[in-house]
């Protein structure tokens, strides 16, 4: 199935009626930013969703740092947006692809079928000469009606449970479902932790880090390259995919998708939810 598409693509269906078209430009060192850029310019007809006000829920002392809302608020953040059942949906923003996962991944999680993540980003746009706009559209409320799939979706107890099967070797055994680690190879290690209280990995994750499923210019890598990429990994088993936040972790979701794994759930919490447990083990050094 088709999760992404070119920037050709958009431009040739813009002022499509049943296209929604939103804006997903945030950065963590500036949460202004992204707003602000999108008030400069954007895609003609996008709306913007910000990752902390829209795409996450306040944070609380579990759930971690970019807590995912509960079925309702997703619901009605996307029907806000002007995003109902027949809509054709493309994401995108400047972060590799980043944000724009996240939206994709939680419009999914909720049953929505037509949703794309834009190949590329806001400046590749920009670049090819492609229209710009400070124009807001105006958006009429709709209602969103989800179809959540459960089964995309793994809590706390579920990744702990995973994890205590894990050896003296820090590896777990053959026909388990497998953890991967999205973040940097360095914070895998425990060798530097910039954003959260702990360093290190759950028990038993292996480490494959986001970025390396997309090309320099952001776009998500051809279903070869992606199946080569994970091919080290059982496309018959459970692959449960976590991050810092619950953020980074989906574009691997979406490259596992990309490459024929059919299995694959995100813990949203990830590593920032999972250090907030005291009695929950950490991991340090090479799996």
């Amino acid at each position: 199935m088709l999760h992404t598409v070119p920037i050709k693509w958009l431009l040739a269906r813009l002022y499509e009626p049943d296209l929604v078209i939103v804006d997903c430009r945030f950065w963590l060192n500036d949460t202004a930013a992204g707003e602000q850029k999108y008030l400069d310019e954007h895609i003609p007809r996008a709306v913007y969703l910000d990752l902390d006000k829209e795409l996450s829920a306040p944070v609380t002392e579990h759930g971690g740092r970019h807590p995912l809302p509960n079925v309702e608020t997703m619901s009605r953040t996307f029907g806000q947006a002007g995003i109902n059942r027949d809509s054709r949906v493309v994401v995108y923003d400047d972060n590799n692809g980043m944000n724009a996962a996240r939206a994709w991944w939680m419009l999914t999680y909720l049953g929505h079928k037509q949703v794309y993540v834009l190949e590329q980003d806001f400046t590749a746009w920009k670049q090819a000469n492609y229209p710009v706009t400070q124009d807001r559209p105006v958006v009429v409320p709709t209602s969103f009606t989800a179809q959540v799939k459960p089964e995309m979706l793994v809590q706390m107890e579920e990744v702990r449970k995973v994890s205590s099967q894990a050896g003296p070797d820090d590896k777990l055994p053959a026909g388990s479902p497998i953890l991967i680690d999205s973040r940097d190879h360095r914070r895998y290690l425990g060798l530097e932790e910039p954003l959260d209280k702990k360093a290190g990995h759950i028990p038993g994750a292996v480490n494959y880090f986001w970025k390396e499923v997309v090309n320099e210019d952001g776009s998500l890598k051809s279903k070869e390259q992606l199946e080569q990429h994970f091919s080290g990994l059982d496309k018959d088993a459970e692959i449960i995919v976590y991050c810092g936040s619950g953020v980074s972790a989906c574009p691997n979701v979406l490259g596992l998708k990309q490459a024929g794994f059919n299995n694959v759930k995100l813990y949203a919490g990830s590593w920032s939810d999972w250090i907030s447990y005291e009695e929950n083990p950490v991991a340090t050094g090479e799996e």
